[in-house]
Parts: C-alpha cells; sequence; structure tokens
C-alpha cells in the first residue's frame, strides 16, 4: 500500500483530492438545501395552522362562544410563538424595509402581527369573563408586540379599574386618548364609569372603617 502511494505521480494525487473535496462540498450543499427547503416547508405549515386556529377564535368570539374562542387562540399561539424568522424572511412573510422612524424598533413579522391580535382578544374574551388578573396579562403582551395597540391598551385599564386600581386604570385610558383622539368620547365614558364604581368602592370601605372605629371605642 505504502509503495504504491509513493510511486503515484502528484498530480494525478492533488486531482484526485481536489474531486473529492469537491464532491463532499456539493453533497453538503445539497443537504444544507434539502434542509433548508424542510424547515421552510414546517415554518408554512405552523403560520397556516396558527391562522386556520386565529380565524376560527375570531369566528367564536363573535358568535358569543369565549370558551371556544380562547381554546382556538391558546391553540394558535402554540403553532404560532418561536416561529423562525429566518425561515419567515425566505417565506416572504418578513418585516418591510424600516422607515427612518421605525429603524430603532425591533422588526415585526406577520406572526408578530397575529400574536398581538390573538393576545389583544384574548383580553376581551377574559373580560367577558371578568377574569380581570387574566384580561391584563393578555392585554400585556398584546402591548408588548405594540405599544399602541389602543384596543389592548383599552382592555388594560378596563380590567384595572374593575380590579380596583382606578389610578392605574386612569393611567392606561388617558395614554388611549393621547394615541387616538378619536377616541376620546369612549374613554371618557368608561373613566366615568370606572370613577364611579371606585368612588361606591371607597364608601364603603369607609362604612367599614367607621364600623370598625365605633366598636373599639364601645370596648
Amino acid at each position: 500500500m505504502s509503495e504504491a502511494i509513493s510511486t503515484t505521480d502528484p498530480a494525478d494525487a492533488n486531482s484526485f483530492i481536489s474531486t473529492v473535496a469537491q464532491t463532499g462540498t456539493a453533497l453538503i450543499d445539497g443537504m444544507s438545501q434539502q434542509l433548508g427547503t424542510l424547515n421552510i416547508s414546517s415554518v408554512e405549515s405552523k403560520i397556516n395552522t396558527g391562522r386556520s386556529k386565529k380565524d376560527a377564535g375570531d369566528a367564536a368570539f363573535k358568535s358569543g362562544d369565549v370558551k371556544s374562542a380562547l381554546r382556538s387562540y391558546h391553540e394558535a399561539i402554540m403553532y404560532l410563538v418561536g416561529v423562525d424568522r429566518n425561515a419567515m424572511n425566505a417565506l416572504g412573510m418578513g418585516s418591510p424595509a424600516a422607515t427612518p422612524d421605525e429603524s430603532k424598533q425591533e422588526e415585526k413579522t406577520e406572526v408578530d402581527v397575529m400574536l398581538e391580535k390573538i393576545y389583544a382578544n384574548m383580553s376581551a374574551c377574559h373580560i367577558k369573563q371578568e377574569n380581570w388578573k387574566r384580561a391584563i396579562e393578555t392585554a400585556d403582551k398584546a402591548l408588548a408586540k405594540n405599544p399602541k395597540n389602543t384596543k389592548a391598551l383599552f382592555r388594560k385599564g378596563k380590567a384595572l379599574g374593575e380590579s380596583g386600581y382606578f389610578e392605574k386604570a386612569e393611567t392606561a385610558l388617558t395614554e388611549v386618548k393621547k394615541i387616538s383622539p378619536a377616541e376620546e368620547t369612549i374613554v371618557d365614558a368608561e373613566l366615568t364609569r370606572l370613577r364611579a364604581i371606585d368612588n361606591e368602592r371607597q364608601k364603603v370601605a369607609d362604612k367599614k372603617m367607621r364600623g370598625w372605629l365605633s366598636r373599639d371605642k364601645k370596648a
């Protein structure tokens, strides 16, 4: 074996090594392309399923079936969270070119937009169920995707007010008016309603306090 190698023409040996290297590179490139295609196909499938689940949730909510809506939204999130951004760009589903004003903002994809709407809609579902804590949590998730989502911000303010945090609710609702002046009438009506609830809540608390103080004096 060693004698055969030693008598081999160096030029032939170099040619052989070059051919092997090129073949190996071609095989690796081919495998990478196949894996990339599979990855993109998987991402596309997840996005389509997530979109379908979201649409089902929207339809259920419009019909008044809040439980089914929440279930569909949860399922949509399972498919959409963690979707590969590079694969989305390859599918043409990435974010559009950023304008100078948006250059410092995080890039948003189609999935980001869907998740923003899903979380905002889930907040509305939880409000229907008077689950104020979950309404605030899901509204915050929508706002993490888009701080100027006035629907999510309004729902957060409503849930905060119902939870007894009127000052925080007022801050959130006032922000809605700053972002969208056209919603001022609706926001002011909600602030008036929440203020009345807060005043009534305070009266009850004051009455209890007076009762305790009176009891202490008699003791």
